[in-house]
């Protein structure tokens, strides 16, 4: 490849050819020179950006332009653009659409921020920035800021560009205030995030008199508590606080275990220790499943009151997976999903099937409609979130479920790989464009490579010699399921 080439005839395999020489990159270097090509990387970065921008504000004035010809409403011009863009990218929806929003930023109202970009004097995450704090703002006066920065954003860092361009926007329209408080009080809501060591992060995005108004209640009350000999941390008593009056328990640690805690007959019987999975969380060690399953006090501690069962109620919900670790199910004649394969879907999937998305799921979908053909089943379902349950159903977007790649070396071959195949097919997604993307079913639970046969494994969970191998403490019953102990049901999901 040439490259030294115009830029006019540089295209997608021009591009792909620059990618394979910066293979060659990481070799033995001097010092100097390692640090020369780390900026130059860095640069390169920036001037990618740059021009990605470019090319996705082309991409948006040729279509939108393509459909008024063809007669689309103006108010569904573009629409379904900042899903491709995601596509494209191997990033959710949702960054497509702030990605396609910050491109046409850059090209049509922020030129300095743009060639700063292409330059490789500043970030894409500094351009962000700087067009997130300016969005307030008419477009003559977000040009007045972004010429205002143009001669000091190669010498400062993000927060400076953030806090620059923030404080110009309220000088430029000082209403710009009650804009942006007005949309960011809009967009209040709650999230959870998973966090390291089988943790999670509950968040609230609130205005910022009832975010101080709840810390300080919480803060209050684990100060009186721990005041009137409370021996746990002050930051302990805050949260569990914070978990008492969510929910309305009268301790925090008594949860309803009713939260589709999946885990092989292995790790649920403490024969293995296969990772379990927690549905919209992720892997959890195998004692502490067990332990959440049992109901103990302080699941996953060697500390005191580890034996003693807490009082919450444990549900627990048997859904079988085939020899690649994917759930399955029998296949029901009926157009609407019935409830126990809605579970299986949401189970199955985990986030919404849809390519790089990772969004909840809100719709049990049929990948190929039932107007179409489509069977209500689990080879033709998936779990969608509610944007792309509606982008699919979009004119130019085809969906079609497709048997799977070849599986691992443990089921190759076999009737049982086979089956496996079968029951749990890829779904193909095909753009406007014409481009397509794939999207295999996750394994719900993941495990090291075993050379033991689905027998083997079989028989290991039958009734037999006590095999702890580890001498950790035993399930009461622990080939025999412990059914009779009040807080705990267990219900069979039929899969046939």
């Amino acid at each position: 490849m040439d490259l030294t080439a115009p830029l006019d005839t540089l295209d997608a395999t021009g591009v792909t050819g620059m990618i394979e020489r910066l293979r060659e990159l990481g070799g033995p270097v001097d010092e100097a020179e390692a640090i020369d090509e780390i900026a130059a990387l860095e640069r390169l970065k920036s001037a990618a950006a740059a021009a990605q921008a470019r090319v996705t504000a082309m991409l948006q004035v040729e279509r939108v332009a393509r459909e008024a010809d063809a007669g689309v409403p103006v108010a569904e011009q573009g629409r379904g653009l900042g899903d491709e863009v995601g596509l494209a990218r191997r990033e959710s929806a949702t960054l497509g659409s702030r990605h396609l929003g910050l491109a046409r930023a850059l090209v049509d109202e922020l030129p300095c921020t743009l060639a700063h970009l292409t330059a490789g004097t500043v970030s894409e995450w500094g351009a962000t920035l700087l067009a997130k704090e300016t969005a307030v703002l008419d477009p003559h006066d977000r040009r007045r800021v972004d010429a205002e920065l143009d001669d000091r954003l190669a010498s400062m860092t993000p927060r400076q560009i953030e806090r620059a361009a923030r404080a110009l926007a309220l000088a430029i329209d000082s209403r710009a205030v009650a804009r942006r408080r007005a949309r960011a009080t809009a967009d209040r809501r709650v999230s959870i995030r998973p966090q390291p060591d089988t943790m999670a992060a509950v968040t609230g995005l609130l205005p910022v008199e009832q975010g101080v108004a709840a810390w300080a209640a919480l803060r209050r009350d684990a100060e009186a508590a721990k005041a009137a000999g409370d021996d746990r941390g002050l930051g302990q008593l805050m949260a569990d606080l914070f978990v008492e009056r969510l929910t309305g328990q009268a301790a925090a640690d008594a949860v309803p275990v009713e939260v589709q805690l999946v885990m092989s007959p292995g790790t649920l019987l403490g024969v293995d220790d296969v990772p379990a999975s927690l549905v919209g969380h992720g892997p959890l060690p195998a004692e502490l499943a067990r332990d959440l399953v049992l109901g103990v006090d302080g699941a996953g501690d060697d500390g005191p009151g580890q034996d003693e069962a807490s009082e919450g109620r444990t549900w627990l919900r048997r859904i079988f997976t085939d020899d690649m670790d994917r759930v399955v199910v029998t296949d029901p004649r009926r157009r609407s999903f019935p409830a126990s394969l809605r579970r299986l879907l949401r189970v199955r999937d985990g986030v919404c099937r849809f390519p790089f998305c990772d969004a909840p799921i809100r719709h049990d979908d049929h990948v190929v409609a039932v107007a179409l053909g489509g069977a209500t089943t689990a080879h033709n379902g998936q779990g969608l979130c509610a944007r792309h349950n509606l982008t699919k159903a979009r004119p130019g977007w085809r969906s079609r479920p497709v048997t799977a790649h070849a599986v691992a070396a443990r089921t190759a071959g076999t009737d049982a790989g086979a089956a496996a195949v079968s029951s749990a097919p890829d779904v193909v997604t095909t753009t406007p464009t014409g481009h397509r993307y794939r999207s295999p079913v996750p394994p719900v639970l993941e495990r090291l490579p075993d050379d033991s046969t689905a027998e083997d494994r079989l028989a290991a969970l039958l009734p037999g010699p006590c095999r702890d191998r580890s001498g950790r403490r035993r399930w009461p019953g622990v080939y025999g399921l412990d059914v009779h102990r009040p807080d705990v049901t267990i219900e069979l999901l039929d899969t046939g």
